[in-house]
């Protein structure tokens, strides 16, 4: 497994998923920082959330990295598709709760530090996800986190800034493609 950038060896196939993958991962946290934003949050709020977002798509990954590790020295092959798999369940799961999940789902953020905490890490777990199935393949750790954790908090930004302007129309279908992203690569990876 390579842990540095090796642009040398980088595919554009692989910086392109790894982008794609990013992006619906960040989409997550876009479509409730919309919610959050337009409760009306101030700039350095949706800084510190932004910040901590991103800190935690990259630890986050890192996390279910490891312990794809661990299991694929364990049950080699079939490792790769538990990877597939979990990226499956996990875009029918974020469809699911796209179409059915109402306004339950998106928690009122709290700017105190372990409201801010708990808010980041909910927005992270299917970073984790996919870092453990990511775990399960040859991919360029360092790289794939940097991407994770810019992205997140780029469009956590991005999702907070346009819910202090616009509606909440936006958020519902930026979960939906970050959705059928996931579903997408994980049958990909299935098949």
């Amino acid at each position: 497994m390579d842990v540095g950038l090796g642009w040398e060896a980088l595919q554009w196939g692989e910086l392109i998923t790894l982008l794609m993958i990013g992006v619906a991962l960040g989409m997550d946290a876009f479509s409730l920082g919309i919610g959050m934003g337009m409760g009306g949050i101030r700039l350095l709020t949706i800084l510190k959330v932004s910040i901590t977002i991103g800190i935690f798509h990259i630890v986050m990954p890192l996390i279910g990295i490891g312990l794809g590790l661990f299991l694929t020295s364990y049950v080699g092959n079939v490792a790769a598709y538990i990877g597939g798999l979990i990226l499956v369940m996990l875009g029918i799961q974020m469809l699911w709760s796209a179409f059915f999940g109402g306004e339950a789902k998106s928690p009122l953020l709290k700017t105190s530090f372990w409201g801010l905490l708990l808010f980041s890490f909910s927005v992270s777990l299917d970073a984790l996800s996919v870092g453990f199935s990511f775990g399960l393949f040859k991919v360029n750790v360092l790289l794939a986190v940097l991407i994770f954790g810019m992205l997140g908090a780029v469009l956590a930004a991005t999702g907070l800034l346009v819910g202090r302007r616009v509606g909440s129309w936006l958020g519902g279908y930026s979960e939906v493609f970050g959705a059928l992203i996931l579903l997408g690569f994980g049958l990909k990876f299935l098949l």
